[in-house]
């Protein structure tokens, strides 16, 4: 029944009480927990004069809340006007009886009142409602409540420890943790038992019983646990331990079959669980409609096997928005629609913007197959135009160029393979042009890998364009890690070196010397393939560069935090430049460039110089001979010098250590103890010789 105060202020202008007792005994009858309402209607009397009245009103309301164990809306009135309800001493009495009604199955009711001071400073009541919500929240988490935490799963809290102040939860998925009462409401949700997480900790038997018999079932208590859609991840998550891994494509499919069940999202879909079929399908055709025509091309594949009048619909709507693209010069949407309906067996055929007519016709056919975004159907599309056009291998050709696909590039290379001479042009064009068809280009590297004769038509050719594209970022960065693969073990470019002859082995081998995008783990292999392929191509020793253990040591780091570190972030910093725009007003692209050059050329140095190191060995330094590794004592007329002698890394001229390499180090090489030796016109004489540590 309407029970508004404008009812009661009518009532009261003409001194109706009786009235406003029938509607308040009629409304209690029907809601009694409506205390809002009847809290306003006891002031609204009070403030008229008619205390007594609402007194009288709030006694029987009270009476029905209690004899009906109705204790949460008791606490309500008792805090909207509860010195109407009961006598001012009795207040507080009332409202502790009532909180321990309502928390009487808390294991921690009376040691949480105690902690919240409810027993102290009856009084206040301000302070009293203050603590009644301080209890209501940390009650919500005692002992054997389910919990959640966000990032950590759901758990039980398994003890209330008044001492420290803190609870102790058994989380599913990392054990046990402490939280602090303080901290509990902004770290831990309670689940309510209609959850599927806290039904999980209360009767997985029954989640595991509808797993079997109703899996739409369970998936639908899944989604109604939270507000938000869940993603099949999310979802898989909730219900582990309940389906298995090996359950879980069985029951996934099934369950998400249902009716009532709507996804969403482009990436990662996510579920929710709609109020009927009807509405279900109506959530489906709103997000159809707000979509753009080609996400609405996976919605009809994915949603339109619901209802064939739904599928239909989609279809039609499909079909107008192919007519406006073709009619506005967008005739790759247009087809891409057409060919998508055809394999449905939904494309209408009398009609202009239909693919085999679109593309039988079409005066720029590259820009209509870049328009076709679906790989499977521009190579539908590539089979019409062998259909219905007399030079298709002339547009074959054409296209083949700017494909990018390798399963397209496949398809395309295939059908040019039937004409005599026409695939062999396209590859001839690849390896002088790379750089006019990089996809392609990387396509063929790729590809052969496992074709001989297309190795064996110019593997010089083919290794050094390989090798070039690896340093050419403008144009290949984007193919990097493919073009990676080809270099390494099993590799393109390694098979090419068993077709080279000697005089193109001695030009391979340089070019692999030279590549600046080939790393010192890709070139060494490649180097050593072709030493040990063609012996005379070997290079007698290199001069050795001694240098202490050390200082190798600190070398080799430094070399493999360029490898793995500095060029890496370099790399990446590039392709964050190239996204920048127009490369060549990009400074942050030239400067990444150039350091990217530094960077390959210091770990071309290091790893050059790390062969030929050879550690200076401390215990072949002895007292009659200097050699590298020696300490030299030198004297001339009272004064004395000492000189170390090591590798080029260890040269500090300013300290007296020399480079072997130095020219004084090479006047005192080989001298004997006792001898003189000239130094800047003066003459000193070898006074001792020691090793340098």
């Amino acid at each position: 029944m309407a029970f508004s105060l404008e009812d009661v202020q009518q009532h009261l202008a003409r001194g109706e009480l009786e009235a406003i007792e029938d509607d308040w005994l009629s409304r209690m009858a029907g809601d009694p927990e409506a205390v809002d309402d009847f809290a306003a209607v006891a002031r609204t009397l009070a403030d008229s004069g008619a205390e007594d009245n609402a007194r009288l009103l709030l006694e029987m309301l009270d009476g029905e809340l209690c004899e009906s164990e109705r204790w949460e809306a008791r606490l309500a009135l008792l805090r909207a006007c509860g010195e109407l309800v009961v006598p001012p001493e009795d207040l507080h009495p009332a409202i502790l009886d009532t909180v321990r009604r309502i928390y009487h199955d808390r294991p921690s009711r009376e040691a949480m009142i105690e902690k919240v001071g409810l027993l102290r400073a009856v009084d206040d009541l301000p302070k009293t409602w203050q603590k009644v919500d301080r209890l209501a929240v940390l009650l919500a988490f005692d002992v054997g409540a389910v919990v959640y935490m966000k990032n950590k799963g759901p758990g039980r809290v398994i003890e209330a420890n008044m001492a420290l102040d803190s609870f102790k939860v058994e989380l599913e998925r990392i054990g046990e943790l402490h939280v602090g009462f303080r901290a509990a409401a902004k770290l831990l949700k309670p689940l309510p038992p209609s959850h599927v997480l806290r039904r999980k900790y209360d009767d997985p038997a029954a989640l595991e019983k509808l797993r079997d018999e109703q899996p739409a079932e369970l998936l639908r208590l899944v989604l109604e646990s939270y507000d938000e859609p869940r993603t099949g991840a999310e979802i898989r998550r909730d219900l582990a331990g309940i389906v298995s891994d090996e359950q879980w494509n069985g029951w996934w499919a099934a369950a998400r079959q249902h009716p009532q069940v709507v996804a969403s999202g482009k990436g990662r879909r996510a579920y929710r669980w709609t109020a009927s079929s009807a509405a279900a399908q109506d959530a489906v055709w709103q997000a159809f409609l707000r979509a753009e025509p080609r996400r609405r091309l996976l919605q009809l594949r994915r949603e339109g096997s619901r209802d064939p009048a739904l599928r239909q619909r989609m279809a039609e709507n499909l079909a107008g928005e192919a007519a406006r693209a073709a009619a506005e010069n967008d005739p790759g949407l247009a087809c891409e629609i057409w060919l998508a309906l055809e394999r449905l067996d939904l494309a209408p055929q009398d009609v202009p913007w239909a693919a085999p007519a679109l593309i039988a016709g079409a005066g720029d056919l590259r820009a209509l197959a870049r328009g076709i975004e679906d790989r499977a159907l521009r190579e539908r599309a590539y089979h019409l135009v062998r259909e219905t056009r007399p030079f298709w291998q002339d547009d074959f050709a054409l296209l083949f160029s700017q494909e990018s696909d390798p399963r397209s590039l496949d398809r395309l290379a295939a059908e040019l393979a039937t004409v005599e001479g026409a695939l062999e042009r396209q590859l001839e064009l690849l390896l002088s042009q790379p750089r006019k068809a990089p996809a392609a280009f990387v396509w063929l590297a790729e590809r052969a890998d496992d074709n001989a004769d297309w190795r064996r038509r110019n593997p010089l050719r083919l290794l050094t364009q390989i090798l070039w594209a690896l340093a050419d970022d403008d144009t290949f960065g984007t193919f990097r890690t493919r073009l990676a693969k080809t270099v390494e073990s099993g590799g393109t470019v390694p098979r090419l070196l068993d077709d080279l002859d000697p005089e193109q082995a001695e030009q391979a081998l340089a070019a692999i010397r030279k590549a600046t995008g080939l790393l010192h783990y890709q070139r060494e292999p490649l180097k050593n393939a072709l030493e040990l392929r063609f012996p005379a191509l070997r290079q007698d020793d290199a001069k050795p560069l001694y240098a202490t253990q050390e200082a190798i040591a600190a070398k080799r780091a430094e070399l493999k935090e360029l490898l793995e570190e500095e060029i890496p972030q370099n790399r990446r910093a590039i392709e964050a430049a190239r996204e920048l725009g127009d490369l060549r007003e990009n400074f942050e692209y030239k400067s990444a460039r150039q350091r990217h050059e530094y960077l390959a050329a210091r770990a071309a140095r290091l790893d050059e110089d790390l062969k030929r190191a050879r550690p200076i060995d401390p215990t072949q330094v002895r007292g009659d001979e200097v050699v590298i590794g020696s300490r030299v004592l030198l004297r001339r007329d009272g004064d004395e010098r000492t000189i170390t002698i090591l590798g080029p890394w260890e040269s500090a001229p300013e300290n007296d250590v020399l480079s072997n390499e130095s020219e004084l180090a090479q006047e005192l090489l080989g001298q004997p103890k006792g001898s003189h030796v000239e130094i800047a016109g003066t003459t000193w004489q070898i006074a001792a010789i020691e090793p340098w540590n």
